[in-house]
């Protein structure tokens, strides 16, 4: 009979990976998919869900019938819905056992191999989550609308508004809004047009402009990084005042607003020991123990 492997999957607003491990922990392969926010997009995230493991099967010479001997460990944005996180488990089959948490969980997994600690991502969203004695604290990561003020998303969204402002005379230009209007022809109904349809991702991919002209000292970059960053201290703090001994940022705007934060959190800022993918993977290896545990013991 085939050995039992994992699938680790780390799904967020802008992508998913897939990472496989053998029961020694051994590397067998990879694949990455599309956005996986399954509470804003449930069939596209899980068509990238599918594809990023059909990805990482074949990363590792394997066919779609081998799932059958795969436990899998979920991390997804949008699973803390409890409705859509339960449609997902029903339709998600092909598996020997899954295991669905947020992505912020497997987060904390990765970072802190289940000790106590606190993860802030930084990514196309924001959220932080403390795990301390036992005690699961979240912080902000309400969505897009409401919250994720420390995301990708939101700066790249302020920054298109703010180039309008400018566009109209409301506000000063920069070189930021020069550089935006060039990337819509200088038309500003593309702008609208363009937002009409946007998705978190696609706010999200003027970030690196931002921070670009940040460097720079643009003024507007400057005034949206300084945003974001405060926004990610607030998160951070609040972790801190839950009892996290440590915090650790995670996510593709964690180095780039490291700069940006105040040198009294630099005692406090850890790496993690692990990636998300890696916290997936261990959910998943956790949950294999517990129910070969109980075979053995019904044996």
């Amino acid at each position: 009979m085939p050995k039992p492997f994992f699938i680790g999957v780390d799904g967020g607003a802008t992508h998913c990976l897939a990472r496989i491990r053998d029961l020694d922990g051994h590397l067998l392969g990879e694949g990455v998919g599309g956005p996986a926010n399954i509470h804003s997009d449930f069939p596209l995230a899980k068509e990238s869900i599918r594809g990023a493991t059909k990805s990482a099967l074949a990363s590792a010479g394997m066919d779609e019938q081998s799932l059958r001997w795969a436990h899998a460990g979920l991390g997804l944005a949008g699973a803390g819905q409890k409705a859509t996180a339960d449609r997902l488990l029903s339709e998600l089959t092909g598996f020997a056992s899954v295991e669905l948490q947020t992505d912020a969980y497997v987060a904390w997994l990765g970072a802190h191999q289940g000790g106590d600690g606190g993860i802030a991502i930084l990514g196309t969203g924001s959220c932080g989550l403390a795990i301390v004695n036992g005690r699961r604290i979240s912080v902000a990561g309400w969505g897009p609308e409401v919250s994720d003020e420390a995301g990708g998303q939101r700066m790249g969204r302020e920054a298109l508004r703010r180039t309008l402002w400018a566009y109209d005379g409301r506000a000063e230009k920069s070189g930021l809004t020069d550089a935006l209007l060039t990337r819509f022809n200088r038309d500003p109904s593309r702008i609208v047009s363009f937002a009409a349809s946007a998705s978190s991702a696609d706010y999200a991919r003027f970030a690196p402009l931002i921070f670009k002209y940040a460097s720079a000292q643009d003024p507007l970059a400057i005034k949206l990084v300084s945003e974001a960053a405060e926004a990610a201290v607030g998160i951070i703090d609040r972790l801190l005042a839950v009892g996290s001994p440590a915090v650790s940022l995670i996510g593709g705007l964690a180095e780039p607003l490291l700069s940006w934060l105040p040198p009294r959190l630099s005692g406090v800022l850890t790496p993690p020991q692990a990636d998300p993918a890696d916290g997936a993977l261990l959910m998943a290896r956790r949950a294999f123990l517990r129910i070969d545990s109980v075979m053995q013991r019904a044996g």
